[in-house]
């Protein structure tokens, strides 16, 4: 587009003119007149031409941000979530897989059957009494230490009551903003948007068959909890199935509440924005009360169902019961069944078809033949299209993006122009009440006041492809150069759609690329959205000895630390520093470390990108979490900042540099078989006792697999599959026969404390008490920049290669791992390191360097990483003073928490 700078013939005149009238005035000579005025006319184009660029930056400064997606600007609860089981593509819902065997019916399919086949009848749900006056008293759960102490509480109860409520107004498929149980003695609210990530804690209560779960019309969330959380609820009663059983004349909660505890409450609150926090007293009120008087009210129904006599008018099989229990277990029974229910989404073969088809019928039948028109209809199905995408996109409810009365109102005038557009809309809509009670009507919705710009081509396009719409709307709004923000919800649409066009090469004169292209860059950007730092790495702050004498560049915290202490004083607070108060161990620059005395940027070291980066350990974890602690200890020169490109050749190079590791050392990467340490007395390490383990080991993975297998799933196997697992676990234990408690131990073979602690989590198994690694802070003083020792390595013991799978006593005191002459590795199980990964190597390399080369050879091996590193991705912007022949080596200071005398004695088991 091009701009005039209105400037008519007239003015241009009297510019000359007036420039004439000054040249006379001046005396100036014939020649010098001219020349002034060429540079007059060069000065005035120039003047002309920055206002011509000011001009346009401005209108296109104004172009971008009309068309700026919202979502930049207006932040959503549910785009914090890290862990979303339901995203908005075109893909299935993939439910709870308790073990790489089970199939994708109800996890808990057996359990809930088995109850329905034998249900409880003998459940007291309060103590009898119900005092009707709610007190102020309530848990607010909003962190995952009040989550686990919920957890532990409800684990010890026999009967708690539920309810939910949900979002959906601004959200495609919905979510639970907050859950209400309530148990006997007291009422909790559980923020589900605060602990969304971490809520599959209680799965296991809500699983539990022997703990009863009371709702009130469960239908809906015994799915919503399967869709947000993966909790599946065992063992419920339904007060609304009772109220069905007993033919009540209403069986709404309101109706419930009323009639049994005088009590009233205000529906409408449902309708609320319950995303907003604090949430408001009357709200939290309202909330409260769902759950609070459900378990006294299922009381006073099931004592109504034992009263109820058969009649005549009941079947013939409750008329061959002659026990009073029949309706109360058939209130149970038509409960459980209710649990059996599974989550799924409502898949089209072409995005937005049923709503169009639907509204297309209607307009037809209120319109006549007049409405039988082509255009209308395909306008119809092109703007549901549209609307589908954008709702799931933006995770927006289709009637909040754009209502059918506007799509009716927009097929039908076909407005043009951004303001014809919003008056039709608004026109359509100012009669329907499609948002909450409390809300202002937002007429057109955020969406389309973003994408304003999409409607033209809309209305106007003669494409009847949809698919190519489709292919259309996906580029320009999260193709790699697309308006909108990826998030969890709405990268699935590019990797996992189930649209047929999506793997269709479009001509390369629009400029598309195969939709695989575009999701391996859209998998780059939500990569870098989810795992780059978030803030800036390097504070550069600085530390100064007693003398004055600059020490290191550091992190806040680090400062922090010895402050707090009243081990320094602070001497700056821009950029911030301090001076320590007694004499540090050395000086950086007098051993030749002038790498820590030297400020830091924060970009990538090999490239130089600024705007994301990411730590990249230069010398990999499993050799260096086994280093004496005084070489490992210094971290910060071998931890850099890399951008995710970077990140990719480091890494790609690393690990074809391990597997040269392995060649090198006759040492192999993977634990090929492992076999119980009890059962074989006499390994040695020598060829013959590893030939013995070779005929009776078996791979950790399919150990693993296979316990798991038998734990979950043991008695309802095909007996010839049963058969075979148990063969696996028994090579393992040397062909003896297994117990119950040899599967447990079997699943914990060669499973770090972190492993086992998060199977714990995850699976609800009891498992062996291991002590917790201590992860120490690097506070001594020897010029080293922290860069992020204190929360992204975890130090494990020096002993770490110990790990009790069962009693201490019970086990040898150091696992091994033997290599035979073929290649294949056997282990011991008493290793901490997992089995699964190269940690058995790394301790492996690290052992043999230490006993042949000693200390030297660590250094050395250490300085091969760094070369690896370096001639990966030629790094062009190391901080100054890095090198290659780095020794890493230090002395740890008085106060250091890495100094022996300042470590606490580790306990030790009688």
């Amino acid at each position: 587009m091009f701009f005039r700078i209105p400037i008519s013939s007239y003015h241009q005149a009297a510019i000359v003119i007036n420039l004439e009238l000054i040249l006379n005035s001046l005396g100036l000579q014939m020649e010098n007149k001219h020349k002034l005025k060429i540079a007059f006319t060069v000065t005035f184009l120039a003047v002309a031409s920055i206002l011509l660029a000011n001009k346009f930056r401005k209108h296109r400064k104004r172009k971008q941000n009309s068309t700026s997606c919202y979502l930049k600007s207006e932040a959503k609860p549910q785009h914090n979530f890290k862990r979303v089981l339901a995203n908005n593509s075109y893909a299935p819902f993939k439910h709870l897989k308790l073990d790489e065997n089970s199939s994708d019916l109800h996890p808990y399919e057996s359990e809930i059957k088995a109850l329905l086949e034998k249900l409880q009848l003998d459940i007291e749900f309060s103590n009898g009494s119900m005092d009707m006056k709610m007190s102020d008293k309530y848990v607010w759960v909003d962190d995952e230490l009040k989550l686990k102490e919920l957890v532990e509480v409800l684990s010890e109860e026999r009967v708690f009551a539920v309810d939910t409520e949900q979002h959906s107004l601004r959200s495609f498929l919905g979510f639970t903003a907050l859950i209400q149980i309530s148990t006997r003695d007291e009422d909790y609210l559980v923020d589900t948007i605060a602990v969304h990530d971490i809520m599959g804690l209680l799965g296991p209560v809500f699983a539990n068959p022997n703990i009863c779960k009371v709702f009130h019309g469960a239908d809906n969330d015994v799915i919503w909890l399967q869709r947000d959380f993966h909790i599946y609820v065992v063992n419920l009663f339904d007060t609304a199935k009772a109220c069905d059983v007993l033919s009540k004349p209403q069986r709404s909660l309101a109706y419930l509440l009323e009639t049994y505890c005088g009590v009233t409450t205000n529906k409408l609150y449902q309708r609320e924005d319950w995303r907003q926090r604090p949430l408001p007293i009357d709200m939290v009120e309202y909330a409260r009360m769902d759950a609070h008087y459900l378990l006294y009210i299922a009381d006073c129904l099931v004592s109504e169902l034992k009263n109820q006599k058969n009649d005549n008018s009941a079947s013939e099989n409750s008329a061959t019961l002659d026990d009073d229990l029949h309706f109360v277990s058939e209130a149970i029974r038509r409960s459980n069944a209710l649990c059996l229910q599974l989550f799924t989404k409502d898949l089209e073969a072409s995005p937005g078809q049923s709503a169009a088809a639907s509204m297309i019928s209607r307009h037809l039948n209120d319109h006549g033949s007049s409405a039988n028109n082509s255009q209308f209809q395909d306008l119809v199905r092109r703007l549901c299209c549209w609307r589908d995408l954008m709702a799931r996109m933006h995770d927006e409810s289709l009637k909040y993006v754009l209502s059918d009365n506007a799509i009716v109102s927009l097929a039908e005038t076909v407005p043009l122009s951004p303001t014809d557009i919003c008056t039709t809309l608004s026109q359509a809509d100012i009669d329907t009440d499609f948002l909450n009670s409390n809300s202002t009507p937002r007429f057109p919705s955020s969406v389309v006041s973003s994408h304003l710009d999409d409607f033209p081509y809309l209305l106007q396009n003669e494409t009847n492809n949809l698919d190519d719409l489709f292919q259309l709307i996906l580029k320009k709004h999260i193709g790699p150069n697309g308006s909108c923000p990826f998030s969890l919800y709405n990268y699935g649409l590019l990797s996992k759609t189930n649209i047929k066009s999506s793997k269709r090469l479009v001509t390369k004169a629009s400029g598309y690329k195969l939709s695989k292209q575009v999701a391996r860059k859209a998998s780059r950007e939500l990569f870098v959205q989810k795992f780059s730092c978030k803030s800036p790495v390097y504070h550069n702050c600085r530390i100064y000895a007693n003398d004055g004498r600059l020490l290191c560049y550091c992190d806040r915290r680090k400062l922090e630390w010895y402050v707090q202490r009243d081990l320094a004083k602070i001497v700056d607070e821009d950029p911030p520093a301090i001076m320590l108060l007694f004499e540090p161990k050395g000086r950086p620059e007098d051993e030749g470390n002038d790498f820590y005395i030297q400020s830091k940027k924060n970009i990538c070291v090999g490239c130089g990108e600024g705007n994301h980066y990411l730590r990249y350990r230069i010398i990999p974890s499993c050799y260096r979490i086994h280093f004496p602690e005084h070489l490992k200890s210094h971290r910060s020169h071998d931890i850099v900042l890399v951008c995710v490109d970077c990140h990719e050749k480091a890494h790609s190079s690393a690990e074809r540099y391990k597997k040269k590791v392995a060649l090198e050392f006759g040492i192999p990467l993977f634990v090929h078989k492992v076999v119980n340490s009890n059962e074989q007395q006499d390994v040695s390490g020598s060829s013959t006792s590893v030939m013995k383990l070779g005929d009776c080991g078996v791979s950790p993975l399919e150990l693993r697999t296979a316990a798991m297998a038998l734990i979950r799933h043991g008695p309802r196997m095909p007996p010839q599959r049963r058969e075979e697992l148990k063969q696996v676990v028994k090579k393992y234990y040397g062909g003896r026969e297994i117990s119950e408690e040899d599967l447990e131990k079997a699943l914990l073979v060669g499973m770090s404390p972190h492993e086992k602690r998060r199977l714990r989590k995850k699976r609800g198994i009891s498992l062996n008490n291991t002590s917790s690694n201590n992860i120490v802070s690097d506070n001594d003083i020897k010029g080293e920049d922290n860069v992020d020792s204190y929360k992204n390595e975890v130090h494990e013991p020096e002993n770490g290669s110990n790990l009790d799978i069962t009693d201490p006593s019970e086990v040898e005191p150091n696992g091994q791992v033997h290599s035979s002459s073929d290649g294949a590795v056997f282990a011991t199980c008493s290793s901490k390191l997992s089995l699964l990964g190269h940690g058995p190597h790394g301790k492996q390399v690290v052992d043999y360097l230490l006993k042949n080369h000693g200390e030297v050879g660590i250094q050395e091996f250490c300085q091969r990483w760094r070369q690896v590193f370096v001639e990966s991705i030629n790094p062009r912007f190391l901080p100054a003073g890095w090198d290659v022949t780095h020794s890493g080596r230090r002395e740890f200071g008085d106060f250091s928490v890495y100094n022996p005398a300042n470590k606490a004695p580790v306990a030790t088991k009688d």
